[in-house]
């Protein structure tokens, strides 16, 4: 399975449209060889290299296995959990300063997960344990 974008490839700096610099959009994604067992696909964007840990930017689940990918700035189907903004889409890139790495990354799951809209990063994790058929991850720069 592959997760990539046409904004930007892996290990390399995230267009300023899609931070907070810009006008906040979600990058458009691709996802590419889903396993046909899939169930449903979830995504976790987050900065590990945030000062006071690892910062959520969003949290999505219960995406249809089918789906190839996200449009640029596009209101998914599916659920959202709460970012570390307090909100349920996506938080681009916003650094208090330096280079970040943001990890988009793409689960395949054997199943729909039982879990309430506005969960956490953590409660989607562990959700997800003994369910993930495969996953993927792109890594896009930041600097401010």
């Amino acid at each position: 399975m592959e997760i990539i974008s046409s904004v930007f490839k892996n290990g390399e700096a995230i267009p300023k449209k899609y931070t907070c610099d810009g006008m906040d959009l979600s990058p458009p994604l691709k996802f590419k060889n889903v396993s046909e067992d899939t169930k449903s696909l979830a995504l976790i964007v987050d900065d590990p290299d945030a000062p006071m840990g690892t910062w959520v930017h969003w949290v999505v689940w219960n995406m249809e296995a089918s789906i190839n990918g996200i449009s640029e700035g596009e209101q998914i189907k599916a659920e959202k959990g709460k970012n570390d903004f307090g909100k349920l889409n996506y938080g681009g890139p916003c650094p208090p300063g330096g280079t970040h790495r943001y990890y988009f990354k793409l689960y395949a799951l054997d199943k729909l997960l039982n879990l309430r809209e506005g969960s956490s990063k953590k409660e989607l994790e562990k959700a997800m344990e003994g369910h993930i058929i495969e996953e993927a991850q792109l890594v896009g720069l930041y600097s401010r």
